[in-house]
């Protein structure tokens, strides 16, 4: 099953225009990574919070599984890993949209495909975000390895707020 690589919808009202500027009154573009997990919704939900009192657009950037990764797992596992991150990815933007639309905001859901902290990044910098919003990671092994919101903060180049 060949997926596309990256996928984004617009949902809300227009974003109204405006030149990019750093170091404007407050963000104007704001950008949230979700996966599903309850620290990415509340980080979702901070960051939509955030966009619209901050009168900003809002980027939601869900990542799933390469198409590499799931090639190597052997079998009808890689079938179903593709099936679950669609599912999540259908749930996900449903949720999105009528986020948009109850809030009144400007929101934009994309869909990517590969290493979460490579692809948030780029997403980051090919929007020119002025602020990234991610969860926590609950996962033990990233206390050691290093979790996506620890490799974006030393990054430096962003903003990033780290929502528990």
């Amino acid at each position: 099953m060949d997926l596309p690589q990256q996928r984004t919808e617009h949902y809300g009202p227009a974003a109204a225009p405006c030149a990019f500027e750093r170091g404007t009154d407050g963000p104007r573009v704001i950008m949230v990574g979700v996966d599903g997990s309850p620290p990415s919704e509340r980080a979702a939900a901070y960051a939509a919070g955030l966009a619209r009192r901050q009168r900003s657009r809002l980027v939601v950037v869900f990542v799933g599984e390469s198409a590499g990764l799931v090639a190597s797992i052997y079998g009808q596992a890689a079938a179903a890993a593709v099936q679950t991150a669609e599912e999540l990815a259908d749930e996900l933007r449903a949720q999105v949209r009528l986020a948009a639309e109850e809030m009144g905001l400007p929101v934009t859901f994309t869909v990517r495909r590969g290493d979460p902290y490579a692809e948030l990044r780029a997403a980051a910098d090919e929007l020119k975000a002025d602020m990234l919003v991610v969860g926590a990671s609950a996962q033990a092994g990233h206390r050691f390895v290093g979790s996506v919101a620890t490799r974006l903060v030393k990054q430096g180049r962003w903003p990033v707020v780290v929502v528990p």
